[in-house]
Protein backbone atom coordinates (compact mmCIF):
# COMPACT_ATOMS: atom_id res chain seq x y z
CA UNK A 1 0.00 0.00 0.00
CA UNK A 2 1.27 3.44 -0.95
CA UNK A 3 0.66 6.01 1.81
CA UNK A 4 1.42 9.70 1.30
CA UNK A 5 1.49 12.24 4.15
CA UNK A 6 1.42 15.99 3.50
CA UNK A 7 3.26 17.94 6.21
CA UNK A 8 3.04 21.66 6.95
CA UNK A 9 5.28 23.92 8.98
CA UNK A 10 3.49 26.54 11.05
CA UNK A 11 4.70 29.35 13.34
CA UNK A 12 5.46 28.34 16.91
CA UNK A 13 3.03 30.59 18.78
CA UNK A 14 4.94 30.07 22.02
CA UNK A 15 7.48 32.50 20.57
CA UNK A 16 6.80 36.23 20.25
CA UNK A 17 5.32 36.96 16.81
CA UNK A 18 6.36 40.12 14.97
CA UNK A 19 4.69 41.77 11.98
CA UNK A 20 6.73 42.42 8.86
CA UNK A 21 7.35 46.05 7.83
CA UNK A 22 4.69 45.81 5.11
CA UNK A 23 2.05 45.22 7.79
CA UNK A 24 0.33 42.35 6.01
CA UNK A 25 2.25 39.28 7.20
CA UNK A 26 4.37 37.97 10.03
CA UNK A 27 8.09 38.66 9.87
CA UNK A 28 9.43 35.38 8.48
CA UNK A 29 12.99 36.18 9.58
CA UNK A 30 11.92 36.13 13.23
CA UNK A 31 9.62 33.10 13.10
CA UNK A 32 10.39 29.74 14.63
CA UNK A 33 8.58 27.09 12.63
CA UNK A 34 7.30 23.74 13.84
CA UNK A 35 5.34 20.81 12.42
CA UNK A 36 1.60 21.34 12.59
CA UNK A 37 0.20 19.26 15.46
CA UNK A 38 -2.55 17.63 13.43
CA UNK A 39 -0.03 16.72 10.70
CA UNK A 40 1.93 14.89 13.40
CA UNK A 41 -1.22 12.84 14.02
CA UNK A 42 -1.57 12.22 10.27
CA UNK A 43 1.99 10.87 10.20
CA UNK A 44 1.28 8.61 13.18
CA UNK A 45 -1.86 7.25 11.52
CA UNK A 46 0.18 6.54 8.38
CA UNK A 47 2.78 4.62 10.37
CA UNK A 48 0.05 2.61 12.09
CA UNK A 49 -1.44 1.73 8.69
CA UNK A 50 2.00 0.64 7.47
CA UNK A 51 2.50 -1.57 10.53
CA UNK A 52 -0.93 -3.10 10.10
CA UNK A 53 -1.08 -3.62 6.33
CA UNK A 54 2.45 -3.12 5.06
CA UNK A 55 3.42 -0.67 2.37
CA UNK A 56 5.48 2.49 1.95
CA UNK A 57 5.07 5.82 3.75
CA UNK A 58 6.21 8.95 1.89
CA UNK A 59 6.22 12.35 3.62
CA UNK A 60 5.96 15.46 1.46
CA UNK A 61 6.45 19.07 2.57
CA UNK A 62 7.02 22.52 1.12
CA UNK A 63 10.39 24.06 1.84
CA UNK A 64 10.31 26.20 4.99
CA UNK A 65 12.52 26.98 7.98
CA UNK A 66 13.10 23.90 10.19
CA UNK A 67 11.38 21.63 7.64
CA UNK A 68 14.46 19.38 7.38
CA UNK A 69 14.23 18.64 11.11
CA UNK A 70 10.59 17.63 10.71
CA UNK A 71 11.34 15.40 7.71
CA UNK A 72 14.31 13.67 9.35
CA UNK A 73 12.17 13.11 12.44
CA UNK A 74 9.53 11.48 10.22
CA UNK A 75 12.20 9.21 8.73
CA UNK A 76 13.44 8.33 12.22
CA UNK A 77 9.90 7.41 13.23
CA UNK A 78 9.52 4.98 10.34
CA UNK A 79 8.71 6.87 7.13
CA UNK A 80 10.38 5.36 4.06
CA UNK A 81 10.85 8.45 1.93
CA UNK A 82 10.99 12.22 2.54
CA UNK A 83 10.49 14.78 -0.20
CA UNK A 84 10.84 18.57 0.04
CA UNK A 85 9.35 20.82 -2.65
CA UNK A 86 11.53 23.88 -3.15
CA UNK A 87 10.78 27.18 -4.91
CA UNK A 88 7.11 27.12 -3.94
CA UNK A 89 7.22 30.80 -2.98
CA UNK A 90 7.48 32.55 0.35
CA UNK A 91 4.52 32.11 2.70
CA UNK A 92 2.23 30.37 0.17
CA UNK A 93 -1.48 30.57 0.84
CA UNK A 94 -3.45 27.40 1.59
CA UNK A 95 -4.77 27.49 -1.97
CA UNK A 96 -1.27 27.82 -3.44
CA UNK A 97 0.06 25.05 -1.19
CA UNK A 98 -2.77 22.73 -2.24
CA UNK A 99 -2.13 23.37 -5.95
CA UNK A 100 1.61 22.78 -5.45
CA UNK A 101 1.08 19.51 -3.56
CA UNK A 102 -1.49 18.21 -6.05
CA UNK A 103 0.53 19.30 -9.07
CA UNK A 104 3.71 17.60 -7.91
CA UNK A 105 1.95 14.38 -6.88
CA UNK A 106 0.17 14.15 -10.22
CA UNK A 107 3.51 14.30 -12.01
CA UNK A 108 4.97 11.29 -10.17
CA UNK A 109 4.21 7.88 -11.73
CA UNK A 110 4.82 6.14 -8.39
CA UNK A 111 2.70 8.57 -6.34
CA UNK A 112 -0.05 9.69 -8.71
CA UNK A 113 -2.11 6.71 -7.63
CA UNK A 114 -1.26 6.66 -3.92
CA UNK A 115 -3.77 4.53 -2.07
CA UNK A 116 -4.15 6.91 0.87
CA UNK A 117 -3.22 10.59 1.15
CA UNK A 118 -3.26 11.91 4.72
CA UNK A 119 -2.81 15.34 6.22
CA UNK A 120 -3.93 17.11 9.36
CA UNK A 121 -7.53 18.22 9.32
CA UNK A 122 -6.47 21.82 10.04
CA UNK A 123 -3.52 23.98 11.11
CA UNK A 124 -3.18 27.21 13.08
CA UNK A 125 -2.89 29.08 9.78
CA UNK A 126 -5.66 26.99 8.17
CA UNK A 127 -8.35 26.78 10.84
CA UNK A 128 -11.03 26.17 8.21
CA UNK A 129 -9.20 22.98 7.23
CA UNK A 130 -9.13 23.73 3.50
CA UNK A 131 -5.83 22.15 2.45
CA UNK A 132 -6.98 18.52 2.29
CA UNK A 133 -10.28 19.14 0.43
CA UNK A 134 -8.51 21.48 -2.01
CA UNK A 135 -5.89 18.80 -2.75
CA UNK A 136 -8.66 16.23 -3.20
CA UNK A 137 -10.59 18.56 -5.51
CA UNK A 138 -7.53 19.28 -7.62
CA UNK A 139 -6.74 15.55 -7.94
CA UNK A 140 -10.41 14.58 -8.43
CA UNK A 141 -10.32 12.23 -5.43
CA UNK A 142 -12.82 11.56 -2.62
CA UNK A 143 -12.21 13.45 0.64
CA UNK A 144 -13.27 12.83 4.23
CA UNK A 145 -12.21 15.00 7.16
CA UNK A 146 -12.20 14.98 10.97
CA UNK A 147 -11.12 11.33 10.83
CA UNK A 148 -9.96 9.53 13.98
CA UNK A 149 -9.51 5.98 12.71
CA UNK A 150 -8.82 4.23 9.41
CA UNK A 151 -9.06 0.59 8.41
CA UNK A 152 -8.19 -0.51 4.88
CA UNK A 153 -9.37 -3.40 2.74
CA UNK A 154 -6.26 -3.42 0.54
CA UNK A 155 -7.45 -5.98 -2.07
CA UNK A 156 -10.88 -4.36 -2.24
CA UNK A 157 -9.43 -0.84 -2.47
CA UNK A 158 -11.79 0.50 0.22
CA UNK A 159 -11.04 2.36 3.46
CA UNK A 160 -13.39 2.41 6.42
CA UNK A 161 -13.06 5.71 8.25
CA UNK A 162 -14.46 6.92 11.57
CA UNK A 163 -15.45 10.60 11.43
CA UNK A 164 -16.23 12.68 14.51
CA UNK A 165 -19.18 15.03 14.86
CA UNK A 166 -20.09 17.52 17.63
CA UNK A 167 -21.69 16.10 20.74
CA UNK A 168 -19.66 12.91 20.80
CA UNK A 169 -21.35 11.49 17.69
CA UNK A 170 -19.32 9.35 15.30
CA UNK A 171 -20.01 8.20 11.78
CA UNK A 172 -18.54 5.27 9.84
CA UNK A 173 -17.88 5.69 6.11
CA UNK A 174 -16.63 3.36 3.41
CA UNK A 175 -14.50 5.34 0.95
CA UNK A 176 -13.18 4.04 -2.36
CA UNK A 177 -9.41 4.40 -2.76
CA UNK A 178 -7.43 6.38 -3.68
CA UNK A 179 -8.73 9.10 -1.36
CA UNK A 180 -7.64 12.05 0.77
CA UNK A 181 -8.28 12.08 4.53
CA UNK A 182 -8.00 14.94 7.00
CA UNK A 183 -6.86 13.41 10.29
CA UNK A 184 -8.24 14.90 13.50
CA UNK A 185 -6.33 12.54 15.78
CA UNK A 186 -4.44 9.31 15.30
CA UNK A 187 -5.61 6.14 17.02
CA UNK A 188 -2.58 6.43 19.32
CA UNK A 189 -0.60 9.48 20.48
CA UNK A 190 2.24 10.37 18.08
CA UNK A 191 5.25 8.25 18.97
CA UNK A 192 8.29 9.77 20.63
CA UNK A 193 11.61 9.41 18.85
CA UNK A 194 14.90 10.05 20.70
CA UNK A 195 17.12 12.87 19.47
CA UNK A 196 19.92 10.32 18.94
CA UNK A 197 17.74 8.43 16.47
CA UNK A 198 16.93 11.63 14.58
CA UNK A 199 20.64 12.46 14.36
CA UNK A 200 21.33 8.97 13.10
CA UNK A 201 18.70 9.48 10.40
CA UNK A 202 20.39 12.74 9.42
CA UNK A 203 23.62 10.82 8.82
CA UNK A 204 22.21 7.76 7.08
CA UNK A 205 19.09 8.98 5.26
CA UNK A 206 18.45 11.64 2.62
CA UNK A 207 15.73 14.18 1.93
CA UNK A 208 14.87 14.47 -1.75
CA UNK A 209 14.70 18.12 -2.81
CA UNK A 210 12.56 18.62 -5.90
CA UNK A 211 11.48 21.75 -7.79
CA UNK A 212 7.94 23.01 -7.52
CA UNK A 213 5.77 22.05 -10.49
CA UNK A 214 4.84 24.57 -13.14
CA UNK A 215 1.22 25.34 -12.43
CA UNK A 216 -1.59 27.33 -13.92
CA UNK A 217 -2.75 30.14 -11.69
CA UNK A 218 -4.35 28.84 -8.51
CA UNK A 219 -6.85 31.67 -8.70
CA UNK A 220 -7.37 34.53 -6.28
CA UNK A 221 -6.84 33.91 -2.61
CA UNK A 222 -10.03 33.27 -0.66
CA UNK A 223 -8.92 35.88 1.89
CA UNK A 224 -6.99 39.08 1.23
CA UNK A 225 -5.09 40.49 4.20
CA UNK A 226 -5.53 44.25 4.39
CA UNK A 227 -3.46 44.82 7.53
CA UNK A 228 -2.18 43.01 10.61
CA UNK A 229 -1.77 44.58 14.04
CA UNK A 230 -0.66 43.21 17.39
CA UNK A 231 -3.28 43.38 20.18
CA UNK A 232 -3.10 46.60 22.14
CA UNK A 233 -3.00 46.23 25.92
CA UNK A 234 -5.99 47.95 27.51
CA UNK A 235 -8.12 47.80 30.63
CA UNK A 236 -11.58 47.14 29.35
CA UNK A 237 -12.72 44.62 31.95
CA UNK A 238 -15.11 45.76 34.65
CA UNK A 239 -15.68 43.64 37.74
CA UNK A 240 -19.27 43.91 38.90
CA UNK A 241 -20.07 43.26 42.54
CA UNK A 242 -23.29 42.87 44.46
CA UNK A 243 -26.29 40.54 44.47
CA UNK A 244 -27.45 38.88 41.26
CA UNK A 245 -30.19 41.50 40.95
CA UNK A 246 -27.70 44.37 41.40
CA UNK A 247 -25.22 42.87 38.94
CA UNK A 248 -27.91 42.25 36.31
CA UNK A 249 -29.06 45.84 36.71
CA UNK A 250 -25.51 47.12 36.15
CA UNK A 251 -25.15 44.90 33.07
CA UNK A 252 -28.36 46.39 31.64
CA UNK A 253 -27.05 49.90 32.33
CA UNK A 254 -23.78 49.14 30.51
CA UNK A 255 -25.58 47.65 27.51
CA UNK A 256 -28.02 50.57 27.39
CA UNK A 257 -25.14 53.03 27.55
CA UNK A 258 -23.49 51.45 24.49
CA UNK A 259 -26.75 51.33 22.52
CA UNK A 260 -27.00 47.54 22.63
CA UNK A 261 -30.14 47.51 24.77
Amino acid sequence: MNILVLLRMVPDVVEELEIAPGGKALDADLLRMMLSESDGHALEEALLLKERYGGVVTVLALDAPEVDDALFTALAKGADRAVKISDAGENPTTLEAAYTFAGWIAGQPDLAYADVILTGVQAIDDLDGLLAPLVAHQMRLPYLGIVTRLAVDVPGRVATAIKEYPGGVRGEFDVDLPAVFGIQAAEKPPRYVPVAKVRAAMKSRQIESVPAPTLAEAGPSLVNVVAMEKPQPAEWAAMLEGSPEQVSGKVCEILAGTGLL
